[in-house]
């Protein structure tokens, strides 16, 4: 089975000082990793301009390559626009095609990054810039490799972009557990959406997510996507829910879990985390990895 994850984190962003972004997570998720020495890591490679336009307009993305978006579309990012960010979004769409080649392959495949669920056909928003599990499912169709694929999204914001993107697409399951005071404020329709009130716990999360599981098999997806944010945590700054490391483990358990049992490829991809202080956030995501080894040995 893999134990084999993409990362793209050597690509660097320049970040005004206290921007919200905690850019360093990714570095520390991947050192706590390598201690374990369970996985391997290759860098991720740059995802082709051709591959991307599949989900989104091809106007929106030349003009990001370009460093030609309005200001308005820059701050609805929220990066500065810079050569480094071209890179690390290029790279990060890259790692999750890379994963979702060794989920074929070997059961399931991970991505250090990705998850960048907020990011529209057209448009960019909440530090996402492309649509990195739209793109590879489009990708996937493109070579008639699939029909039906599932995104469960269980970062405490909605993937509203997700949402956007397939919203006229009946082939495409899109799931959504997310905290509902919280961003975006203007949510989108998923196929199936979960709004928890602010301070949920692990045993009332738990519960809605074994409501959700059988309905995504139910679709039966070709292959699955699981964007595993962990910003549910009570140490989050942006989650407004009470999650604790034990509930989130027992939470991607159950999850792959339920794939495993069903032989579904699955990608893991990263999605958001913004605990203080940023460890705690870089421990639950590696804990997310360590899942998957585990299910899938």
């Amino acid at each position: 089975m893999s134990r084999r994850l993409f990362y793209c984190d050597h690509h660097a962003i320049p970040l005004p000082p206290r921007h919200r972004f905690p850019i360093s997570k990714y570095k520390l998720i991947r050192d706590l990793l390598s201690i374990d020495g369970v996985f391997t890591f290759e860098q991720a490679p740059f995802v082709d301009t051709s591959i991307v336009e599949l989900a989104h307009d091809p106007e929106y993305v030349g003009q990001f390559l370009r460093g030609t978006l309005s200001d308005a579309a820059i701050r609805r990012i929220g990066f500065p626009w810079s050569e480094g960010l071209v890179r690390r979004t290029l790279a990060s769409v890259g790692g999750t095609l890379s994963a979702t080649q060794d989920a074929f392959e070997k059961g399931w495949g991970g991505n250090l990054a990705g998850g960048t669920h907020h990011a529209f056909r057209a448009a960019g928003a909440g530090f996402c810039v492309f649509n990195d599990i739209a793109i590879a499912i489009h990708w996937l169709r493109s070579q008639n490799r699939i029909r039906r694929a599932a995104v469960l999204d269980l970062d405490v914001h909605q993937g509203d972009g997700t949402a956007e993107i397939f919203a006229d697409d009946p082939e495409t399951l899109t799931v959504s557990i997310h905290c509902k005071n919280n961003f975006p404020f203007r949510k989108q329709q998923s196929n199936i959406d979960v709004d928890l009130r602010d301070g949920v716990g692990d045993e009332e999360y738990l519960r809605a997510l074994d409501l959700v599981l059988p309905r995504v098999v139910a679709f039966a997806p070709e292959i699955i996507f699981y964007q595993s944010g962990v910003d549910g945590l009570d140490s989050d700054a942006l989650g407004r829910l009470s999650l604790s490391h034990v509930g989130l483990k027992e939470r991607d358990r159950r999850v792959m879990a339920m794939v495993a049992a069903h032989s579904t490829p699955l990608v893991v991809t990263l999605g958001g985390g913004y605990s203080v202080p940023i460890e705690l956030t870089a421990e639950a995501h590696a804990n997310t990895y360590r899942m998957a080894a585990e299910i899938f040995s």
